[in-house]
């Protein structure tokens, strides 16, 4: 399929800085587009991921005034990796402190894979400061769709990739493989966290794309990228990302009179469409579009073609 929309030029941000959020938690962040345009918020992935620069090229920048910023632990962030005051609900509450902080009232939130876990969660806890909802690869973090990709489902789609990703594990400690990894990312051996890092990162990679992509496998193999990512994705895994089984469902009702665009791809191996189709059933109001041709990352030309749509749509620009 030939896609119209792609990203926005790239962009330099216009004001930027670190944010306390206190218990040792500073958080980096940015605003890109114009100053007291659109005003949007940005959730990227993970838990453990951090923003980049085509993350800024989501929105028209003449239209739009949009925050991004790195999650605990995460990019700039600071302290790196950290996991100790880290969870769903802090991150939440760091979302209202920097809204604060620039001064907006209500955002357009807008969030892929654990992004959109994210993005719901605030949605459900402050419906009144949402303008509108955009989210993609919808992770609703319940006990199946952990259990599709670290016990048993996409293993049976990447079945050489799940030998290597369980290969790391004994045998015998196979049974619960975010527990291993979790001992292995917070060892005292500096070896065995990059070994554990380095496997776990690998494995997200390779479920997030359609066909391979070389340089998405290189950059999360990267220590700098892969502890973070997985030494923080392990522990909220391992912690049910503080969630009740089934919340953002049975919360859904809260969602009532937000606007909402869901943007999914067919083949998403990583977070597979039932989440999102169980999100519109809940929630009938979102629009719900899939991409056929496409997997799980935002990187995929269907995947930026609808993403970049739906904002464009939010700024009240023609399709």
């Amino acid at each position: 399929m030939n896609y119209e929309r792609t990203l926005y030029p790239e962009i330099e941000p216009f004001d930027g800085g670190m944010l306390d959020v206190g218990e040792g938690h500073s958080l980096y962040w940015e605003r890109v587009g114009t100053k007291g345009g659109k005003p949007a918020v940005m959730l990227h992935g993970g838990p453990g991921g951090g923003i980049s620069t085509d993350h800024r090229r989501q929105w028209d920048p003449e239209l739009y005034d949009v925050l991004l910023f790195d999650q605990r632990g995460c990019g700039q962030s600071l302290p790196f990796a950290e996991i100790e005051h880290n969870d769903t609900w802090r991150i939440v509450a760091d979302m209202e402190a920097l809204r604060e902080m620039c001064g907006f009232e209500t955002w357009q939130v807008f969030g892929g894979s654990w992004g959109s876990t994210l993005a719901l969660a605030y949605a459900q806890t402050h419906p009144e400061r949402v303008s509108e909802l955009v989210l993609r690869g919808v992770f609703l973090a319940r006990q199946k769709e952990k259990a599709w990709l670290y016990q048993y489902g996409a293993s049976e789609i990447m079945a050489e990739q799940w030998d290597a990703f369980t290969g790391l594990i004994p045998e015998a400690e196979r049974g619960d493989l975010v527990k291993a990894y979790h001992a292995r990312l917070t060892s005292d051996d500096e070896a065995t966290r990059l070994a554990a890092a380095r496997e776990w990162s690998l494995w997200e990679a390779t479920v997030a794309t359609l066909l391979p992509d070389p340089d998405l496998l290189d950059a999360f193999a990267d220590p700098s990228k892969a502890v973070p990512f997985a030494r923080i994705c392990a522990r909220f895994f391992l912690d049910d990302f503080y969630l009740d089984e089934g919340q953002l469902l049975k919360d859904a009702g809260k969602l009532k009179g937000i606007p909402g665009i869901i943007v999914q791809g067919r083949h998403d191996i990583c977070t597979p469409p039932v989440s999102a189709w169980d999100l519109k059933k809940a929630w009938p109001e979102v629009d719900l579009r899939i991409v056929h041709d496409a997997g799980h990352s935002a990187t995929e030309p269907g995947i930026i073609d609808g993403l970049v749509r739906a904002t464009d749509q939010f700024a009240g620009k023609s399709a």
